[in-house]
């Protein structure tokens, strides 16, 4: 697919939820990192950045409806050809099936939760990415536990059912937190609902559907309406990386952490992919970046292993599309060139 001089759009998300019993460290760090990295070495315009985080005065707070507008909007400005991008890093659960609003496999769905803890799901991302237009592409990186699995009936490039290239099969979900001194970005269900429920008022028992319908009406995560349509696009430009299997936790890491770049609080998987694009020019692509972070998490102990979910053809294109800088390259030959003589 040819990009040419086509937009690059991204929105970027970071919840630490300071002051709450389920507060994180890293997120914003991790979002603050990926933005610098989009602009140095990406070529995203500051201004086409939007940077969601739950930091003490921030002027637009990461709750779901702002979530959804800021991604909304990002997509109703894209054309055939455009780069899109969407980095989350924070909580993530597992949403059990709605009798009589289950949107078809019955199983748990994976989301992630704004600072507000009106969840996004998967059915709102497959929603989203069917809207991109033909010709652009939607990247997305979430670092959050169960996030394998976030864009809906994307296919399985890299997780359970299909291993990286040399690699071992996944031991059985464990904590991330067995051999390391991190948190898990992971909030059980009963700790989403029993939030909720101080909030809506709606007994515990209720099905989370039932509380964020009464607290967000349409607002709510598409999955929970009844009326609801069903999923159905999958010849898209979808790209997912995640942080770890859908059955997995992903790893907050402090800063004393030795992993913590600059004594900064980062995700370990956040941290991976900068780790891995600092050390490797590009072009990279997005199987060769979900592998190469697998083995950096492995080698630092972390026992999540990141996923990949776009079509056949989007597992080989570059991350983000970027191709190799023809005039870095044409210099650095130049300079060997010159000190051979």
């Amino acid at each position: 697919m040819e990009r040419g001089q086509k937009k690059k759009l991204a929105t970027l998300v970071g919840c630490n939820y300071a002051g709450t019993p389920n507060e994180l460290q890293g997120c914003i760090n991790d979002v603050a990192a990926m933005r610098d990295a989009l602009v140095a070495r990406f070529g995203f315009a500051p201004a086409d950045v939007t940077v969601l985080t739950d930091d003490r005065g921030s002027p637009v707070l990461p709750t779901g409806a702002n979530i959804k507008r800021a991604l909304a909007d990002m997509v109703a400005r894209a054309a055939p050809g455009d780069v899109l991008f969407f980095h989350y890093s924070g909580h993530g659960t597992l949403v059990p099936p709605v009798k009589g609003r289950r949107h078809g496999h019955g199983e748990c769905d994976e989301a992630i939760v704004p600072c507000d803890f009106n969840l996004i799901t998967d059915v709102d991302f497959r929603r989203l990415v069917d809207r991109v237009p033909r010709g652009a592409s939607f990247t997305m990186v979430s670092d959050s536990c169960h996030s394998g699995g976030l864009i809906d009936l994307e296919k399985e490039q890299i997780g359970p059912s299909v291993l990286a290239a040399g690699a071992a099969p996944a031991a059985a979900a464990a904590s991330t937190t067995a051999t390391r001194a991190t948190a898990a970005r992971f909030l059980p269900y009963a700790a989403v609902v029993e939030h909720l429920s101080g909030v809506s008022g709606v007994d515990a028992a209720h099905h989370v559907a039932d509380h964020l319908l009464a607290l967000f009406g349409a607002d709510a995560s598409a999955k929970f309406h009844r009326d609801a349509e069903q999923p159905a696009r999958t010849d898209d430009d979808g790209i997912l990386l995640s942080g770890c299997q859908t059955d997995e936790t992903s790893a907050d890491v402090p800063g004393d952490d030795e992993v913590a770049a600059g004594g900064k609080a980062c995700g370990a998987f956040s941290n991976a992919i900068q780790t891995v694009l600092a050390s490797h020019p590009a072009p990279v692509s997005n199987r060769q970046l979900v592998s190469m972070a697998r083995a950096v998490l492995s080698d630092q102990g972390f026992e999540q292993h990141p996923c990949l979910y776009c079509s056949d053809g989007n597992a080989e294109t570059p991350f983000l599309w970027q191709e190799e800088d023809k005039k870095k390259t044409v210099t650095a030959a130049a300079e060997q060139a010159m000190s051979a003589l």
